[in-house]
């Protein structure tokens, strides 16, 4: 049978292997079962000896190496990297976990792009390793480990961080009178009046089955990921000195994503890498456009601080985020806050001048609103020891601007191809780059 703990590394089984490993000086050490395990592992494909980790640190970084060359590499080759579906690296991957989740708390924080990769990673490789699975193994598991963590009567309540996360959505759930279902039987007893003429067992495989049970287990181990970064971060600023093999193994974290960012982009014409460059606005959306101009009526706190504010701040600094679709700070891409200072603020400041009535005349508190949606915090100056506190906001799709600021929307023909102003800020970049475009049409 597969261990528990290799979909759930925070089972007593998972924190019984942590417990047993003894000396922490050891993850250094060479270890020959898991250079055996690895190379002995089914389709695995060893180019050369970096390809293999000798060590639980090398273990550890290989295993974000795996998730960031999976996301982002359309040539990735899971042969590279057979191993972490083994289910005979458990007490390994374990190990390795934990050793991740404990080095970007003590050295990144909860609001990093270490700790949301980490918790991406888990949920992806939990994902791949369930996928792996026979159907015998992989019904086991997920009622085994959802019996564990979900008891008794299960109230949608108990998901209320997975909902406010959007990690799952209410519409994923099947309910009666508040509560979860996810047992068959359960299942058709809640719904036979409503289940004439059809097959319960066919109905219950199609609106739950193990599809549900694996996209909760998931998404709960994921946010259990996040929490113990959190706990483990709060711990480690009660003074208390970093263990120095967490904080190399930090380095190596940002040394592997760094290196991921620059290695991992798109290729071709139009849709090659939009590096970060200074504003044209000419080519700004009309719904910006709009905005730079000055709201004369409802609708102008919102419109520079949920509206503007990420939009500039993505269109200058990181204008493919929904490409890469990779997390970063602004100090990723701007360290001194150079473009922040000079470029991004001044126009939005300007925008929020021209508003009537301007709007820090009266409401001078919203400056640190623009600051928390950069990324760096409830604070009134932006300075990089803030930043992270809060989450570097992502512009508004066009949907969203529809419905919350309807009277900037006013569509021209580029509206109509994308669904986000930022996506129009890059066609119409590379329309002038590629095809020379006449900004007139």
């Amino acid at each position: 049978m597969v261990a528990v703990a290799f979909i759930n590394p925070f089972s007593e089984e998972g924190r019984q292997i942590v417990r047993e490993l003894g000396d922490l000086n050891s993850v250094y050490e060479e270890n020959g079962n898991l250079i055996d395990l690895v190379i002995h592992s089914r389709s695995q494909d060893i180019a050369d000896d970096e390809s293999i980790p000798h060590n639980l640190i090398e273990l550890a970084l290989k295993r974000l190496e795996w998730y960031i060359r999976k996301k982002n590499n359309p040539d990735f080759d899971y042969k590279k990297y057979s191993y972490l579906y083994n289910p005979q690296i458990t007490r390994f991957d374990v190990i390795a976990f934990y050793l991740l989740a404990q080095a970007i708390s003590v050295k990144f924080g909860p609001n990093s792009r270490e700790s949301r990769a980490m918790a991406e990673c888990q949920g992806k490789i939990m994902e791949s390793r369930i996928g792996e699975l026979s159907i015998r193994d992989k019904k086991h598991l997920l009622n085994t480990i959802l019996g564990s963590m979900l008891v008794g009567d299960v109230k949608w309540t108990i998901f209320a961080d997975l909902l406010s996360s959007r990690k799952i959505r209410l519409s994923d759930l099947v309910m009666d009178q508040g509560s979860i279902i996810l047992d068959e039987e359960e299942f058709t007893e809640s719904f036979q009046d409503k289940l004439e003429n059809r097959d319960p067992h066919k109905m219950y495989e199609l609106l739950i089955g193990d599809h549900i049970k694996e996209l909760i287990l998931n998404k709960m181990i994921m946010q259990k990921t996040e929490d113990y970064i959190t706990e483990v971060y709060k711990k480690s600023q009660r003074k208390v000195e970093p263990n120095p093999i967490l904080l190399d193994l930090a380095d190596g974290i940002s040394e592997v994503l760094s290196k991921t960012y620059v290695s991992y982009g798109y290729h071709g014409t139009a849709d090659e890498n939009m590096e970060a460059s200074p504003f044209n606005n000419d080519v700004f959306p009309p719904c910006v456009k709009t905005v730079l101009e000055g709201i004369k009526s409802g609708g102008r706190n919102d419109a520079i601080i949920l509206f503007l504010t990420p939009f500039l701040s993505y269109a200058r600094l990181y204008p493919d985020v929904f490409r890469r679709n990779i997390t970063l700070k602004i100090s990723d891409v701007d360290p001194q806050l150079e473009a922040v200072e000079k470029e991004i603020l001044p126009l939005i400041y300007e925008a929020a001048e021209r508003c009537s009535p301007p709007l820090f005349e009266d409401q001078p508190q919203e400056k640190v609103n623009i600051n928390a949606k950069m990324g760096f915090g409830m604070h009134s100056d932006i300075e990089l020891k803030h930043e992270g506190e809060t989450t570097w906001y992502t512009p508004m799709g066009c949907e969203k601007v529809k419905l919350h600021l309807p009277s900037l929307c006013k569509p021209d023909e580029t509206c109509k191809k994308i669904g986000n102003p930022l996506s129009y800020y890059i066609r119409r970049l590379n329309d002038i780059k590629y095809h020379k475009t006449d900004l007139k049409d």
